[in-house]
């Protein structure tokens, strides 16, 4: 099916009216229109958006999803270990989650930017979507919002730090382990680093539900998304 779509969109160019006529009369009753196609696209998108981002925002919603769950980056696991080694495990839990509630707070800024995305879907953008990989739809909207959803995090991640109480946690945590002997002094930047971890967060979760939609018609749970995913099946 997918073939002959993009077959009739190529004859399209190149064909006189009578000729498409004979092609279209070809084609399987029941077939989609453009308009239709991209639609299914976008409700997906929708879906996805609504389904498992909105987990992200929710208390614990990176924390205890092994998924996304944002881990201290490479220079800060050496605090990690050191504070463990002489018994402050507790902080250094305290540490690593309160990283993960900025994150989850930032999160809900991401919504109205998605749907902007979702809503420019072209016939076009849906044609390369639905015939690409598992995530096509996800890096569409990797493309699409990467740069404005930094924007929109990285002052959010800041200001949680704050509310959360993370930077007075993270400024103990690191003079804690700048003060341990034999040890180099440590000053990463956690905003910069948190606000790359939502965002990988929020597409992976995107990603999850984009190949459920994709691979179980079970997840298709309109008549729109069973109409056009069928299209790829």
């Amino acid at each position: 099916m997918i073939k002959r779509i993009v077959a009739l969109i190529l004859i399209l160019n190149v064909t006189a009216c009578a000729e498409l006529q004979q092609v279209i009369n070809q084609m399987p009753q029941g077939g989609l229109g453009n308009a239709e196609i991209a639609s299914g696209l976008r409700e997906a998108l929708d879906f996805g958006i609504d389904k498992q981002v909105s987990k992200l925002t929710a208390e614990d919603g990176f924390f205890k999803n092994e998924l996304v769950k944002i881990l201290l980056p490479k220079e800060l696991q050496k605090v990690d270990k050191a504070l463990r080694d002489i018994g402050l495990g507790n902080l250094a839990d305290e540490g690593l989650k309160v990283l993960n509630r900025a994150a989850e707070d930032a999160v809900k800024e991401a919504t109205p930017i998605f749907v902007s995305a979702v809503k420019d879907i072209t016939f076009a953008d849906a044609k390369n979507i639905l015939i690409g990989s598992d995530n096509a739809a996800t890096h569409y909207l990797t493309d699409k919002t990467q740069t404005a959803l930094y924007g929109k995090f990285n002052p959010v991640i800041k200001s949680s730090f704050s509310k959360v109480g993370a930077d007075q946690i993270w400024e103990n945590l690191i003079n804690r382990y700048n003060s341990i002997p034999f040890t180099n002094n440590v000053n990463p930047d956690l905003t910069d680093y948190v606000t790359g971890e939502a965002l990988k967060g929020v597409y992976t979760m995107i990603a999850v539900e984009e190949k459920e939609i994709r691979n179980k018609v079970s997840s298709r749970t309109t008549d729109l998304l069973k109409k056009v995913f069928a299209l790829q099946d």
